[in-house]
């Protein structure tokens, strides 16, 4: 049996994600907050090299990829770079993969298959099972995910695709799943803010698919998405508000919840005033 992954009191209920490393400065204001982990996003390079400057900073925070792209990432590089970040800070990083973008690589291979190669080499590697978790959308990937990893880390889905997620899941496997949020109570602002990073996403077959199996329609996933759609991928309103929305992954059988903050001038701002309704202490 696989040890499980380090949630609960460790990982804690809230996370951030971010489209890149955070600077160390950040990263202490962020564990401060309560946060207990950081989600690196933007398909990191292979030598991890911003794990280690994140980690020094921080006594408790945990570090995680959101994810490392095996097009782009070479496994046994990758391999390698865990074990460094693991001998020097045991315990504390989380190694998320998944086969990212299929629509911006010229690799034949099928996706899933890829997924699989890649895990076999980690599996080579000496990189256990309990220390990696996999973006996973659709109910092939989510079995993977479970059989050869400690987890899913779904992105951009809503609080019904974590439940759905969760019914196929057995309660041990490990579920964090990404929540899109900006701190504004205008509605047709924050759309605006996130309208763009979403429209990216509508021409990518896995989140066109995993969309229309959570009910949005052909109009809803036309360029550049309604607001239905817009509405449904991105929090927004108050603290409190979008403290509800968070906290429904929670409800639905989330382990976990990695916040984005899309307006990145705001990232720290949002998560101080998130804070208090999540019901995150701050550190003393």
């Amino acid at each position: 049996m696989k040890d499980a992954v380090p949630h609960g009191p460790r990982f804690g209920h809230y996370g951030v994600w971010t489209a890149g490393p955070v600077k160390p400065d950040q990263a202490v204001e962020i564990e401060r907050l309560g946060y207990g982990a950081v989600w690196v996003g933007g398909s990191p390079p292979p030598d991890l090299s911003f794990v280690e400057p994140i980690l020094e900073q921080t006594e408790m925070l945990r570090v995680a990829t959101g994810i490392v792209n095996i097009w782009s990432a070479n496994a046994v590089e990758v391999a390698e770079s865990y074990h460094r970040v693991e001998k020097a800070f045991p315990g504390r990083f989380l190694l998320g993969l998944g086969a990212g973008h299929r629509e911006h690589t010229d690799e034949y291979q099928k996706p899933f298959e890829a997924l699989v190669s890649y895990l076999d080499v980690l599996d080579d590697e000496s990189v256990p099972a309990s220390r990696r978790v996999l973006a996973a959308l659709g109910p092939k990937v989510l079995d993977l995910a479970a059989r050869r990893s400690a987890g899913a880390h779904p992105f951009l889905t809503t609080a019904a695709h974590t439940r759905v997620a969760r019914e196929s899941l057995d309660a041990t496997v490990f579920l964090a799943p990404q929540q899109a949020v900006v701190l504004d109570t205008d509605a047709e602002k924050a759309r605006e803010i996130g309208r763009p990073i979403i429209d990216f996403y509508l021409g990518l077959s896995n989140y066109r698919n995993n969309w229309k199996r959570l009910g949005f329609t052909d109009a809803d996933l036309a360029s550049p998405g309604s607001d239905r759609l817009i509405d449904a991928l991105i929090a927004h309103g108050t603290a409190a508000d979008i403290a509800d929305r968070l906290s429904a992954h929670l409800v639905a059988g989330a382990d976990h919840v990695a916040i984005q903050v899309l307006n990145p001038d705001q990232l720290l701002a949002t998560l101080a005033a998130l804070a208090e309704p999540l019901g995150i202490p701050e550190h003393a």
